[in-house]
């Protein structure tokens, strides 16, 4: 038995025969790494997570002792919160556990509560027993950069989900991950980090997208990036914690980064004078004014998040002095138009418009000579000809998501090879024309979220012209044109003039299909239309759909299907769909897929009786 390493064990060398049939030789072992059970050739590690809610109350009740318990009803209902403090980590159950045996009052636990909730590290014990135990997988990391990553992460809210990509687009701004000017390659290798800080076990995965950081090790994070308690101010995270205005704050200089996200501010009108300060977020608070005199003196802020606030209109004129800033997310906020002197911002690579209903106008937009990452899906700026004019101007541009009105402007843009190569998220809305040529998308090589919305289409065009003569799908399956082969996510909605979506026999890597209120579907995969497609086998890739209100649904597929990653089928107000395209091996993990039917008239029609057995316990209300 091994316990707790952290490197692999040359077995041999300390006289431990390697276990085989023959000697029968077992050895067990602990470890915090994943990376580590690789390098030694377990590569079916047996996870030990955190306890349950139950089991870890009945810990820490032990650690507690029940004379303390019984001292007043109100201790009880305190001791379960302080509990839940702990998320169910052991060792903070049995130390917290420990130094609260003895506390008789009321009011000691109620502190203890406050502490936990707004300093944890000055707990009693944590700083001794709990963080530097917890700082072994820290100090495990080796490489300096995947130490600041895991640091930043601390930024966040306690149990917030952190979106992955979000997360390396901030690394990549604050030059953690090099000076690599390939937005792909410099995510790839930020994943390839946040896969070290997973298999450490220092980040958890929730999904593919995401990530959070459990709260006692957020708080060991807050600790040794405040340099162990000696400069508090070197990191300022009050993130989720209920503010109304900003905290007072002793020495501005000492300010590295600031985390005041997921409050309630309106307004920041204070001067500042935040010399060394690189990153601030202010993101989903109920900000409606941000004063100039605020940020003027951040010369070094690289990061600004401003995202989801709602109320917010009007960024200070003083942003062109942010002569450092690299990210500006204005994602969901009420911003109508840019400062005169935006186009000041020459290192800006990343704009997030995302969503921003008022804001009509990118009027010099390529002056922003360093842009690599343009978000506008869901803003009133359109991908019309004066857009386009200026985005071809952008050099450096390789991200770009975006939302089309028109025919004419997807043409527009589809037939500029190097801006459809940028687009990796792309609405459709609001079409008047007679069809929505399929072959259009062709070209957006990197296209990975697609939505069609409100668009009045004759069908999404399976017939197209191709050299001046008619053809069918089944051009599309040849080596010479590319598919959608980085398409993951396709919603429909609101079309109701089409009847299939059987060109998704070209997205071999769809996730997430949504079809909803789409009056006239019949089939998602027509049988005829794919007659000469037999040899693709669809949705190998797919975890999650969801069809909602499509009254003349028949069917998905004609036959059943192998679904290696289904988690779930949701469907509600599809009278007619009767038959799923299932049959007993379809899903290989049925204990982890739900099947939800909702408004069903009628039961399912299953593919016999052992299918029906194996996914009638998936069904849920």
């Amino acid at each position: 038995m091994l316990d707790d390493i952290w490197e692999k064990v040359d077995l041999e060398a300390i006289g431990v025969p390697y276990p085989t049939e023959e000697n029968k030789c077992k050895v067990a072992f602990t470890t915090r790494s994943r990376e580590v059970c690789g390098q030694t050739g377990d590569h079916k590690p047996m996870q030990v997570n955190c306890l349950e809610p139950t089991e870890a109350w009945q810990l820490f009740k032990n650690k507690v002792g029940d004379n303390t318990l019984r001292r007043d009803p109100a201790i009880v209902e305190l001791a379960r919160e302080v509990a839940q403090k702990c998320c169910g980590l052991p060792l903070a159950l049995n130390v917290i556990g420990e130094t609260m045996a003895s506390k008789t009052m009321v009011q000691e636990w109620e502190y203890a509560i406050d502490v936990l909730t707004t300093s944890a590290a000055e707990f009693s014990d944590m700083e001794n027993k709990i963080l530097p135990v917890l700082k072994y997988s820290y100090d495990s990391l080796g490489d300096e950069h995947i130490k600041l990553f895991f640091l930043y992460c601390a930024l966040f809210p306690e149990d917030e989900e952190i979106y992955k990509e979000k997360l390396i687009d901030y690394w990549i701004c604050e030059g953690f991950i090099g000076e690599d000017q390939v937005i792909k390659r410099a995510r790839n290798k930020g994943y390839t980090m946040l896969g070290t800080l997973i298999r450490a076990n220092l980040l958890t995965e929730v999904g593919t997208k995401l990530v959070v950081l459990h709260d006692v090790v957020r708080e060991m994070a807050l600790w040794i990036a405040s340099d162990f308690g000696k400069q508090k101010e070197n990191f300022v995270v009050r993130a989720g914690v209920g503010l109304h205005e900003i905290p007072e704050v002793k020495d501005w200089g000492a300010v590295r980064r600031m985390s005041l996200m997921k409050n309630n501010i309106e307004e920041i009108t204070c001067r500042s004078k935040c010399s060394k300060l690189t990153t601030l977020f202010l993101q989903e608070n109920e900000l409606k004014n941000l004063s100039g005199e605020f940020i003027q003196c951040m010369q070094k802020l690289v990061v600004l998040d401003l995202s989801v606030n709602q109320d917010f209109n009007k960024l200070p004129e003083q942003i062109s002095e942010l002569v450092s800033l690299q990210y500006l997310d204005l994602k969901m906020t009420s911003i109508e138009q840019l400062p005169d002197g935006f186009h000041e911002l020459k290192k800006l690579t990343h704009l997030d418009l995302t969503f921003t209903e008022r804001l009509c106008s990118l009027d010099g937009i390529s002056k922003l000579s360093s842009l690599r990452i343009l978000k506008l899906l869901g803003s009133k700026v359109y991908g019309d000809i004066s857009l386009v004019k200026e985005l071809q101007l952008l050099e450096h541009l390789q991200v770009l998501t975006i939302t089309i009105c028109t025919e004419r402007d997807l043409k527009l843009i589809s037939d500029d090879q190097r801006l459809a190569n940028c687009i990796t998220d792309l609405e459709i809305s609001g079409f008047k024309h007679d069809r929505l040529n399929i072959l259009l998308l062709v070209s957006m090589t990197n296209l990975r979220e697609l939505w069609v919305e409100s668009s009045q289409v004759s069908e999404i065009d399976t017939y197209m012209t191709c050299k001046e003569s008619k053809t069918d799908l089944s051009d599309l399956h040849c080596t010479t044109i590319p598919c959608f082969t980085n398409l993951s996510h396709v919603s429909i909605s609101n079309c109701h003039t089409f009847k299939d979506l059987t060109w998704l026999l070209f997205a071999p890597n769809l996730v997430t299909l949504t079809i909803s209120a789409s009056a006239n579907v019949e089939k998602i995969i027509n049988k005829e239309k794919a007659t000469n497609l037999t040899d693709i086998t669809p949705f190998q890739k797919l975890e999650s759909l969801n069809l909602y209100d499509l009254r003349k649904l028949e069917g998905i597929y004609w036959s059943p299907l192998p679904f290696p990653l289904l988690k779930h089928i949701r469907a509600d107000r599809c009278p007619k769909l009767r038959k799923l395209p299932l049959n007993a091996t379809s899903v290989p993990l049925v204990e982890e897929f739900t099947l939800k039917m909702g408004f069903q008239e009628t039961e399912l029609d299953w593919e016999d009786e052992d299918t029906k057995n194996r996914f009638l316990p998936s069904i849920v209300e």
